[in-house]
């Protein structure tokens, strides 16, 4: 689903919240989400988290308290994310972001699922 850059949504404005540790979102069909930065960072869309091709996902452990250091653009069509732990190799187009904080609550869930079935934690 979000394999390509191709955009249907536009961010309008796009806020880092250091403090709470999240990046804010607000796109044009009047959408808003707010994205913990350990969200965004466990599910980077990064060759290092996804793999290189199916079935190679890499879960993320032990990432609770990171934040998020810079946003920078990358074109008209997404942003590369620097997180405090140095990761900061996923670039996030719109259309990922936006499926990210559609899908946040099911993603969040399994995430914390895997974690348990793996033995694993999200403090380091």
């Amino acid at each position: 689903m979000s394999e390509g850059f191709e955009t249907r949504h536009w961010p309008t404005e796009i806020r880092l919240n250091k403090a709470e540790k999240r990046l804010e979102i607000d796109f044009d069909d009047g959408r808003s989400f707010r994205l913990p930065a350990e969200y965004l960072r466990v599910e980077s869309p990064s060759a290092e988290v996804q793999g290189h091709g199916p079935g190679q996902r890499q879960l993320v452990a032990g990432r609770r308290h990171v934040g998020i250091s810079a946003v920078e653009a990358v074109g008209h069509y997404a942003v590369r994310l620097v997180f405090d732990d140095h990761h900061d190799t996923g670039i996030y187009s719109w259309r990922y972001l936006y499926e990210l904080g559609l899908t946040q609550e099911t993603r969040w869930r399994a995430y914390l699922d895997a974690l348990a079935a793996a033995g694993l934690a999200r403090d380091p």
